[in-house]
């Protein structure tokens, strides 16, 4: 096999695993289902992934790689708190705008497994532990607003996340359901969430 179809394979099978992961979650979905999808024997699919959960963490590595190696290489440069913290604002919603089954597909699994998921997201080198030592000396530099540090991730992550993961029903509720009107908010919400965010902390 060469390295060219080897790699045409892999991607498809990814691919694959990702369209039924969405439908089905992963406890409802089954291998020989994702060969179907791939349109290639389930012995081909062995070969390159022994089981679901290998599947469902390459794609995860997939996902998490295009950013976190710009985000750790962000967290411990030279740049100003408020600038870092803009980057990865921008950076995390570019990643749900890419890959908008991302939100939904982790909330799904966040009830089957929270701590196979946490751990397939610590792998990628996301320490939490070490972005709250730097939210703690922000702090006591006097730069932000004090407050528990893990307060703030999740309000980061909540209003990157939930309007991808609620989409279907807000995009009715509030947008009659057109699509490109949603899509456009979507966009917006990276300066949106940045300007929530620092207005929040920043101490002026």
């Amino acid at each position: 096999m060469t390295e060219q179809k080897k790699d045409n394979t892999e991607e498809k099978i990814l691919t694959a695993a990702q369209t039924v992961f969405i439908k089905k979650g992963m406890d409802g979905s089954r291998m020989q289902e994702i060969a179907d999808e791939a349109g290639i024997n389930k012995a081909l699919l062995h070969y390159y992934f022994r089981s679901k959960q290998k599947l469902f963490e390459a794609i995860f590595s997939t996902v998490f790689n295009q950013i976190f190696p710009d985000i750790r290489n962000l967290l411990y440069s030279e740049k100003p708190f408020e600038e870092k913290l803009s980057v990865f604002i921008e950076k995390y919603i570019d990643l749900l705008l890419k890959h908008p089954f991302l939100p939904s597909f982790i909330l799904k699994e966040i009830n089957r497994d929270p701590e196979f998921l946490a751990s397939i997201i610590k792998k990628q080198g996301i320490n939490p532990s070490e972005i709250i030592n730097l939210m703690d000396q922000e702090m006591e530099k006097g730069n932000i607003r004090k407050m528990d540090p893990r307060e703030l991730m999740i309000n980061i992550l909540s209003l990157s996340i939930f309007p991808f993961a609620a989409r279907p029903l807000m995009q009715i509720m509030f947008y009659n359901n057109d699509q490109k009107a949603y899509k456009k908010l979507l966009i917006q919400r990276k300066d949106t969430v940045k300007d929530f965010i620092l207005n929040s902390i920043l101490v002026k």
